[in-house]
């Protein structure tokens, strides 16, 4: 059998994420090799290089100008894999997938519901794959917990609570994450990112009606964040985060269906489920999960669906628009989507 030739790769930012991300990628020499970097910030990309020096590796060109890249590198590369701020998501990706490149995206998605709509258009008529590197939808805890409530046997869904707490205030003084017009939001637009979208997989349809108040405790963004919610079928929703805690960074979630009790976090790193007639939660087994970058190239090679598309995305965007919107009406319940 012939032998696969590396994925050639584009590393779109080269701050702490992008960095976390390499050390598993880096030891991958057969199925991956990051072709080029994109990182206008000296620092960065000077640590980012030592990693590849620590490797044995060469480390690779680097282009700060993504449109120069895409141009200089056209028909060399094969995925992009964008580790950037927010506000960078919409059009770094939109220019990828013009691009005809297929690409790992960092979370959040987007910025809104709009962003999500046109990457949708785009990986549409571009015909390539969109991945969001979410690890509670990546988690084979999470896609098991799916599986359950899609497959009836732990009866209807009725209702979900959840909350994330971390010392995220405290963590993010000064940096671009307390920047509305960068970052998008605060904490549960940040680390609360990962609750709004396992939240938003573990349902499995639109949410119709939204009430939410947030706290912004003397900072420029969100830092408490209170969440009722109702989807279109009328399953109900509650989502607490706290971004000024003790030093923590935790979270749980607890699904109550008419036959079922399943606990989980939003990264999902575990799950239990407790069935009607049973007196505790048990453990459900599943395989171990592989990284976020293994992944991508699992769905890319067309071994397992794609566990985050951005319809996933679309539907987390939607309820943050829609959580914004009550949370500046004093928690009025506003329509979502609308």
């Amino acid at each position: 059998m012939a032998k696969t030739k590396p994925v050639r790769m584009a590393l779109i930012g080269c701050g702490n994420m992008a960095r976390s991300h390499l050390r598993n990628i880096l030891p991958q020499r057969e199925t991956t090799r990051v072709a080029v970097l994109c990182e206008p910030a000296k620092a960065q990309l000077e640590a980012t290089a030592a990693m590849f020096r620590a490797a044995g590796l060469r480390t690779p060109p680097n282009e700060p100008d993504l449109a120069r890249l895409l141009k200089k590198y056209a028909g060399r590369l094969d995925a992009a894999f964008i580790n950037t701020p927010h506000v960078c998501h919409h059009d770094q990706t939109k220019a990828c997938l013009e691009a005809d490149l297929d690409v790992l995206l960092e979370k959040p998605m987007v910025m809104n519901g709009a962003e999500a709509e046109s990457l949708i258009k785009t990986r549409d008529r571009a015909g390539r794959l969109l991945v969001v590197a979410f690890p509670g939808s990546l988690s084979p805890n999470i896609r098991k917990a799916v599986d359950l409530l899609r497959g009836g046997s732990l009866g209807g869904l009725i209702q979900i609570s959840a909350t994330v707490w971390q010392s995220w205030k405290s963590n993010t003084v000064g940096k671009w994450r307390q920047d509305p017009a960068v970052s998008g939001g605060g904490f549960l637009f940040d680390t609360g990112a990962h609750l709004l979208n396992t939240i938003s997989d573990l349902v499995g349809e639109d949410f119709a009606e939204v009430s939410a108040w947030l706290d912004n405790r003397g900072t420029a963004v969100d830092i408490l964040g209170s969440v009722m919610a109702k989807t279109t079928s009328g399953v109900l929703v509650n989502l607490t985060g706290c971004g000024d805690s003790i030093p923590a960074c935790e979270s749980e979630i607890m699904v109550f269906t008419s036959r079922s009790i399943m606990n989980t976090d939003i990264w999902g790193r575990w799950l239990k489920v407790r069935r009607h007639g049973r007196r505790h939660l048990r453990t459900v087994k599943v395989p171990l999960s592989t990284g976020v970058w293994e992944q991508f190239l699992a769905v890319r090679a067309g071994l397992m669906p794609n566990p985050c598309p951005p319809e996933v995305g679309l539907r987390m965007a939607r309820l943050w628009d829609a959580i914004q919107a009550s949370a500046a009406k004093g928690g009025r319940p506003v329509k979502c989507g609308s």
